[in-house]
């Protein structure tokens, strides 16, 4: 079986806001929030980070996090693959954005496969509900909401309600 080189640590997560691409004023980490490469992560102005949230940027894709943002504690936001996140968007606590998957390695561990990347997009207006998942190559719609707990494998229309698992339409949004 061959052996993987893993690395020892990613690091402490710990940072200060000039470790950051970019940052707009009146941003807040809370205690116990972590951040792997700062210096890939771009954040506009009003962005709140709850505790034990974990932004984990990626040596060759960004990390962009618009203005008036609110990711709740516990979120774990992976951008190995690219994440845009609009502005006026709120993300509850506990909501897991994923961008990258293992390959298949035939009869090796999935481990020992290449990755493939895929970047998640979060437009202008959304609602993510509570421990909600969201992965590889998903788009959520201008305007819409992701009911709590949902796991998003497919693009979600704009202004539109989506919930379940996987994640399916319920209704359009009234205007």
């Amino acid at each position: 079986m061959p052996q993987r080189n893993h690395p020892r640590s990613h690091g402490s997560g710990e940072f200060q806001l000039a470790d950051f691409k970019r940052h707009g004023d009146n941003v807040v980490f809370e205690p116990g929030a972590l951040v792997f490469h700062p210096q890939t992560i771009s954040l506009g102005s009003d962005v709140y980070v709850g505790h034990y949230a974990i932004l984990k940027g990626y040596h060759r894709n960004e990390m962009i996090l618009g203005s008036d943002v609110w990711i709740g504690q516990g979120c774990f936001l992976h951008s190995a693959g690219g994440i845009r996140i609009g502005d006026h968007v709120g993300i509850a606590p506990h909501v897991r954005i994923l961008t990258s998957t293992h390959e298949e390695a035939g009869r090796q561990p999935v481990i020992f496969g290449g990755l493939e990347f895929a970047e998640v997009v979060i437009e202008d207006g959304c609602d993510i509900g509570v421990g909600t998942v969201i992965l590889p190559g998903v788009t959520i719609g201008e305007g819409s909401i992701v009911g709590a707990g949902a796991v998003v494998t497919r693009n979600v229309a704009p202004y539109s309600v989506y919930a379940g698992v996987p994640a399916k339409k319920l209704r359009d949004r009234n205007e």
